[in-house]
Parts: structure tokens; C-alpha cells; sequence
């Protein structure tokens, strides 16, 4: 019996890995979702982001069309318009380059946008490093 729990608790770990990231489906999601942010800093204020995107695409008149990195307090620190759909490629990554943020933000939002729906989805969390 013992030995039955042992291997019943290392079935369920087994299946708590992370599962790969993949799209978004359209007919669940309105709005794209940030599944991943990585940050480096440039200079005192100044920042360089790679984002990882998972949009919902159902036509070429709506996709991911911008992404922006933000204060808590809604603040925009810089945003990147993406002017083609990557209905091939998802999820996608992006940068966001030479963003500058205050001295005093130690950690910021990323968010994404959708062409039809604007801003919304899941956002990303990430910390400023060396803040």
C-alpha cells in the first residue's frame, strides 16, 4: 500500500512539468496574452525587453499589433507597434528596445495589444534587474 501512494505522488509530479507555450485559440481569447517577458538593462534607465506573444487570430484585419511595457500605475514606458499578423508564428517574441523607466520603478507590466480589441489579456509582471 505504501509503495502504491510513492508511486501515485510521482505520477502527479510527473505530469506538473511545464507545458510548451502554443496559441492562442480564437474562438476562446479576445485578446492577445504576454506568456513570457525577459528584461535587460542598458544603462542607469534604460531597458531592452523580449516578449513573448500568444494571439488569437481568426482574419488578417485582427491581430497583434502592438505590445507596451508600463508602471503598475498605467504609466507607458515605451510600446512597439507590429504592423504585420504572425498568424504563421505563434506564439511569437518581440523586443522592445532603449525603453527608459524611472529610477525609483523596480518592476513594470508588459501587455499586448489586439487590432480589433486594443489592450487587454494577460499581462507579464517582470523585475527591473540591478533595481
Amino acid at each position: 500500500m505504501r509503495r502504491r501512494t510513492v508511486l501515485s505522488a510521482f505520477a502527479v509530479l510527473a505530469t506538473m512539468r511545464t507545458i510548451p507555450a502554443r496559441a492562442a485559440d480564437s474562438s476562446t481569447q479576445k485578446h492577445p496574452d504576454v506568456l513570457d517577458a525577459k528584461v535587460r538593462a542598458r544603462g542607469p534607465e534604460k531597458f531592452d525587453f523580449d516578449v513573448t506573444v500568444s494571439s488569437p487570430y481568426d482574419t488578417p484585419q485582427r491581430y497583434a499589433d502592438a505590445l507596451r511595457v508600463m508602471g503598475k500605475d498605467g504609466a507607458v514606458f515605451g510600446e512597439r507597434k507590429l504592423l504585420h499578423d504572425h498568424a504563421g508564428e505563434q506564439p511569437f517574441t518581440r523586443d522592445l528596445h532603449d525603453v527608459t523607466i524611472p529610477h525609483g520603478v523596480r518592476s513594470v507590466i508588459v501587455q499586448a495589444r489586439d487590432q480589433k480589441y486594443g489592450y487587454g489579456g494577460k499581462t507579464f509582471e517582470v523585475a527591473l534587474p540591478g533595481r
